[in-house]
């Protein structure tokens, strides 16, 4: 079989990490996040997750090493996973994808949901430093956020769209539908 990668491009709140975390347990796949190289440099270095540093790290990695540096690490990790399906998350410029789509096997996977919903979202998860304390205005002024500006650009150039403002179990029906459109079964 070969190797397939699914990347996951959408803003933030908007279902990405549930449609990864249904890609692996249903469809056995490998699972690197942008935002996890990221991570673990800011954990290296000491400092706090909040989403104002990753913002900051991400800025001086791509000014210091290219602004396509990201997708060239991702691309690496991706071909040298043992899975054979393997979830992409956290695609948000054009560059991320640079390394990644002329592979044959990649399918970039937008999901679309309004900033309404989206921001009620994260205030619930709680994922990043803030977020549960996050106001409307806060969340309005990252979604300006040079990281966040160039995502609506990315979702135009996807293989497929999702709305995402249903129940859970209705997103991974729409995931399914399109998994079996590649051809992919569940495990």
């Amino acid at each position: 079989m070969a190797k397939f990668i699914i990347g996951l491009v959408g803003q933030a709140g908007s279902g990405k990490g549930t449609v990864a975390d249904f890609l692996r347990e249903e469809y056995g796949a490998g699972y690197i996040r942008f935002s996890g190289i990221l991570g673990d440099l800011l954990v290296t270095l000491g400092v706090e997750k909040s989403r104002d540093n990753f913002i900051a790290i991400s800025k001086a990695v791509r000014e210091a090493f290219g602004e396509d540096v990201l997708s060239y690490a991702v691309e690496k990790k991706s071909l040298t996973s043992p899975e054979d399906i393997i979830v992409v998350d956290g695609i948000r410029r054009p560059e991320d994808i640079v390394a990644l789509e002329p592979l044959p096997h990649f399918r970039l996977l937008s999901i679309e949901v309004p900033a309404k919903v989206r921001f009620e979202r994260m205030k619930n998860r709680g994922e990043k430093t803030g977020e549960t304390e996050m106001t409307w205005e806060q969340f309005q002024a990252q979604e300006e956020a040079e990281t966040e500006r160039t995502i609506p650009s990315v979702m135009k150039r996807a293989w497929k769209t999702i709305a995402n403002e249903g129940t859970k179990e209705e997103l991974e029906q729409a995931v399914t539908a399109l998994m079996a459109e590649l051809g992919l079964t569940k495990k």
